[in-house]
């Protein structure tokens, strides 16, 4: 009897979220031809925080590119997923759920157009600015989760948006995106240790009257 009274508790137990553990995604697209785009920034990112935090992201899991660690003294899952960026929330929805995150824990970093080139902006919550991989995400979590969105600019004279985004970095914008990625680490570290709203106390760089669109 105290078997199942055991197995009972344990069950139930397990099906509490688990709020001492944080879920980091950076959006992008897979394959090496879009190692460099400026939609990969959010790949980027998580790149530079593995380095950052001694994270291999190399398991492969629910549709991404995973990697378990400790950032900041923190425990953390590092995911990239590996669907092409308008279904990334098939690969979020699910590690979210394997792993019992509470969507306050899942922090998303992606490129936002409507942000100068090397503005940080986090956001406690909000809607998806018309961003696809974040309309997927919402699909599976809801709009309650906080985001990174890091600004790569308009494109410009009449380029289409859906070009301009899946260009590479120019040498000249080299320099301030790896100035952006530096500090996108910082906020994440600050985020999993101190919570969203210090973190954008504290990283959020220069305002956009867009931002509370």
């Amino acid at each position: 009897m105290q078997d199942i009274w055991d197995k009972l508790f344990h069950k139930e137990a397990a099906a509490q979220p688990d709020g001492d553990k944080y879920l980091i995604v950076g959006l992008g697209n897979p394959g090496r031809e879009h190692k460099g785009n400026r939609h990969n920034i959010g790949f980027m990112a998580l790149d530079r925080l593995a380095e950052s935090c001694q994270i291999s992201i190399s398991k492969v899991q629910n549709k991404a590119l995973t990697g378990n660690g400790r950032c900041a003294n923190q425990s953390v899952i590092l995911a990239k997923p590996q669907t092409y960026m308008n279904l990334s929330g098939d690969a979020v929805g699910p590690l979210a759920a394997y792993y019992n995150i509470p969507p306050e824990n899942v922090l998303v970093i992606y490129d936002e157009l409507d942000l100068p080139l090397g503005t940080l902006r986090l956001r406690e919550k909000g809607g998806t600015g018309g961003h696809n991989g974040m309309k997927s995400i919402t699909n599976h979590l809801g709009q309650n989760f906080p985001r990174m969105r890091l600004g790569i600019g308009r494109p410009p004279g009449k380029m289409p948006p859906a070009a301009y985004v899946l260009q590479d970095f120019s040498q000249d914008d080299l320099p301030i995106v790896a100035d952006l990625l530096t500090e996108a680490v910082k906020a994440v570290e600050t985020f999993v240790t101190e919570g969203i709203n210090l973190a954008m106390t504290r990283h959020n760089t220069q305002r956009n009257s867009k931002d509370e669109i």
